[in-house]
């Protein structure tokens, strides 16, 4: 029997160095890896390591099964090289869109994810009929017709861009509002077979000048935030936080503080928000890409892309393709590529519309926006799976 150290070795060799930085949602904690110094720091779970529950001190080298049976002993149950071949080559990125930035008709939607190749979309806002919302807001004869559509042609929905807490709505709003929408959201991903919904933990408060009160309400939130969470996990979904204009966005702080108080809610990454978030840590800054990145990555289960810079003279962010703004969104890709990530990354590309804003296109007639967006939707995500292939990625 080949030593453990060779076993990894050649799982490596065969699987693009996955082992190498690895997903945070993998690694409950370190793990020793036996006489190979460059393969990383610990060993993804997914792949079949199971970790002891107490701690331990790292394995010394092993070169016979006795010796190997009597340092693992309770530690942990180590796969064959072919399950850690079969685990690495199952590693893949899946790419969807959050598809109303396509255009707000559904069959726009379906059309440009079928050009692009792509079975899923993150359904925000649809537009059936004449009747146009939000997927969970929308009437159910109208979501039992959008339900119809995307069966017919085969597309997923990969998540729900819900209004739950998000940057419109007020903490000092009553808690209804949120439990009749969380009411209709359930069911409907329950039909759809749907797993994750995006929420926020409510906007900032703010006085008539704009400047962020000394009172944000912070118990009320977490408890908002703890309850929220609760009632799509016992529905068997999953609620993301995002980092984008609510109490839990606003810096790396408010992130761990957040995480802190809802441990058991996961989050998504999106990696253009803090072009043009202000930084509460550092007064008079905007949000740096990367350290938000890091910051939100442990609890990390879905990715968000788009960039763009922050125009000091508008006051406003300008978007731009993936890579070409302050967004650091190629770094970040290649951070998930490095790390074995193999969620979905979705992008939400702003460049022709904003759906909070003024979008590039907004001064051209209806027919040249809709061509517009529809067409820098589709160049968004190609740019971004080409992106994804030259850092190495694999595609689902």
């Amino acid at each position: 029997m080949a030593s453990w150290d060779k076993v990894l070795r050649n799982a490596v060799a065969n699987g693009k160095n996955y082992f190498s930085g690895l997903h945070s949602k993998w690694v409950g904690s370190p793990l020793p890896i036996f006489g190979c110094e460059n393969v990383g720091s610990g060993l993804p779970t997914h792949l079949g390591v199971e970790a002891a529950a107490s701690p331990f001190e790292p394995v010394p080298r092993c070169t016979s099964r006795r010796k190997l049976r009597l340092a693992t002993r309770r530690r942990f149950y180590l796969p064959s090289l072919t399950v850690v071949r079969r685990r690495l080559l199952s590693i893949m990125i899946k790419l969807t869109g959050i598809a109303d930035e396509a255009g707000a008709l559904l069959d726009v939607q379906i059309k440009a994810h079928k050009e692009l190749g792509w079975d899923s979309i993150e359904s925000r806002g649809v537009e059936i009929d004449g009747v146009k919302g939000n997927l969970h807001e929308i009437p159910d004869a109208v979501f039992e017709k959008v339900y119809e559509k995307l069966a017919a042609a085969n597309m997923k929905v990969s998540g729900f861009g819900s209004l739950i807490g998000n940057w419109a709505k007020k903490i000092t709003d009553d808690f209804s509002i949120t439990e009749a929408e969380i009411k209709r959201a359930i069911p409907r991903m329950q039909k759809l077979g749907t797993k994750l919904i995006r929420i926020m933990s409510y906007a900032v408060c703010k006085d008539d000048a704009g400047k962020d009160l000394p009172e944000q309400y912070e118990t009320e939130r977490i408890k908002r935030m703890s309850e929220i969470n609760k009632r799509f996990a016992d529905a068997g979904l999953t609620v993301l936080h995002e980092n984008c204009m609510n109490w839990g966005g606003m810096s790396p702080t408010y992130v761990k503080r957040m995480m802190d108080a809802v441990p058991e809610m996961k989050w998504v990454f999106d990696t253009g928000n803090p072009v043009f978030i202000d930084d509460r840590d550092k007064p008079g800054n905007k949000q740096d890409a990367w350290e938000m990145y890091q910051a939100v990555k442990p609890k990390m289960v879905h990715v968000h892309v788009k960039d763009g810079r922050w125009n000091m003279a508008k006051n406003d962010a300008e978007y731009s393709y993936p890579g070409e703004g302050e967004g650091k969104a190629e770094r970040i890709m290649a951070d998930l590529v490095k790390s074995g990530y193999d969620g979905y990354i979705s992008i939400e590309p702003h460049v022709a519309v904003v759906f909070h804003g003024a979008g590039a296109a907004d001064d051209l007639s209806p027919e040249a926006k809709a061509k517009e967006q529809y067409d820098s939707y589709v160049k968004y995500g190609q740019q971004l799976g080409a992106m994804l292939v030259r850092l190495g990625a694999r595609m689902s």
